[in-house]
């Protein structure tokens, strides 16, 4: 992901824990970015978090220090860009890294993965 624009919502699964902290930044609550990259938070444990147990989210919440209101705003977020998932609402683009001749394959193959990352997605409580 490019380090100087917020990372792809669609994509917020396979973040980096650099893009973790662009998106931080993006949702007022960077002051978190320099602890979620110690403790190595990646949009592959983000997606996770979903499924964490009450004493896992405790644990999160002490490790990371975060206020109960922040933590919630966290959630919330991260629904946000699921639900926009869910409903089709995000463009599929051919990230910075891919050569522009690879465009339309990139997109097609995206569009697949994506309809696959729903249907795991949906199955989430």
């Amino acid at each position: 992901m490019s380090k100087e624009h917020a990372p792809e919502p669609l994509d917020f699964f396979i973040w980096t824990v650099e893009d973790v902290g662009l998106w931080l930044e993006e949702i007022n609550l960077g002051s978190y970015r320099q602890i979620f990259k110690e403790n190595g938070v990646n949009g592959e444990y983000l997606e996770g978090m979903s499924m964490f147990t009450t004493e896992q989210i405790l644990r999160f919440i002490r490790r990371c220090h975060m206020k109960w209101g922040d933590f919630i705003t966290l959630c919330k977020e991260l629904r946000r860009i699921k639900v926009a998932c869910l409903k089709g609402e995000q463009k599929v683009r051919r990230p910075w890294w891919a050569p522009s001749c690879l465009s339309v394959f990139f997109v097609k193959v995206a569009k697949h993965n994506r309809k696959s990352r729903v249907v795991s997605l949906k199955l989430e409580p």
